[in-house]
């Protein structure tokens, strides 16, 4: 396991640890070699607004070795999305910081019920609350969730060209924001890889929950009883 060394912006509350540690311009991702995927990817959501468009250049990664890249035909036909981690819309200040978005090692497969729905409906009300005065910085990690006790399926194949992609079971999404005042709130949430029914509240969990789903430490930069309260509780939407 490699953790982060690099004092990064988006790595001041912690960073978990991940096989390779993928250090773009504007957000950081850890890349699972064994699930061929991302285990997360940490970000700020850049409060800046240009006329940049969303480049929709998807490619491979090729910091990767190839052996656990993902390409793009490994999601030709397989009916699920190349769905992304940190938002192309949260991205938008340069090019080459939407353009990175793309990168097939910022992406997992998703049920395009998800990836369309509320996922996004999530990502949109992550950058209002980031449009709040009052919220300085808003940090976001999220990644995919694999259950152990329940058959995996895969995408692609084992071919010199292509790997098999596990498809997740689940995915989550923390939010960690810091008011004018150094305040900090907390919002996490799972949801199954599937179509979400429910309001977005209703997938709400404590931080500590995603940790023992996920295997990551989440936020390891928040020590002691104060932030532990925050982590093990379900704070209200904002």
């Amino acid at each position: 396991m490699v953790s982060a060394t690099t004092e990064r912006p988006e790595m001041r509350y912690g960073v978990p640890a991940a096989d390779q540690i993928l250090l773009n311009r504007h957000y950081s991702v850890g890349y699972s070699y064994y699930f061929r995927q991302a285990k997360w990817a940490l970000e700020i959501v850049d409060p800046d607004k240009t006329d940049v468009e969303r480049f929709d250049n998807f490619r491979p990664d090729y910091r990767i070795p190839p052996m656990f890249r993902a390409d793009l035909e490994d999601y030709s036909g397989s009916g699920y999305d190349r769905g992304h981690l940190v938002a192309s819309a949260n991205q938008i200040e340069l090019e080459i910081q939407n353009s990175e978005t793309f990168l097939l090692s910022n992406m997992s497969p998703q049920h395009p019920d998800l990836n369309r729905r509320i996922w996004r409906e999530l990502e949109t009300a992550i950058r209002e609350l980031n449009a709040n005065k009052r919220v300085f910085e808003t940090y976001v990690i999220c990644g995919p969730i694999f259950n152990f006790d329940v058959a995996v399926k895969t995408i692609g194949t084992f071919t010199k060209n292509e790997v098999s992609l596990p498809i997740p079971h689940a995915f989550f999404k923390s939010v960690l924001t810091e008011d004018d005042k150094g305040r900090l709130k907390m919002w996490s949430f799972v949801f199954p890889n599937a179509k979400c029914d429910k309001p977005i509240e209703e997938y709400r969990v404590p931080a500590r929950k995603v940790e023992q789903y996920a295997g990551l430490h989440l936020w390891s930069g928040l020590l002691g009883p104060r932030m532990d309260k925050l982590k093990e509780g379900v704070a209200k939407m904002w």
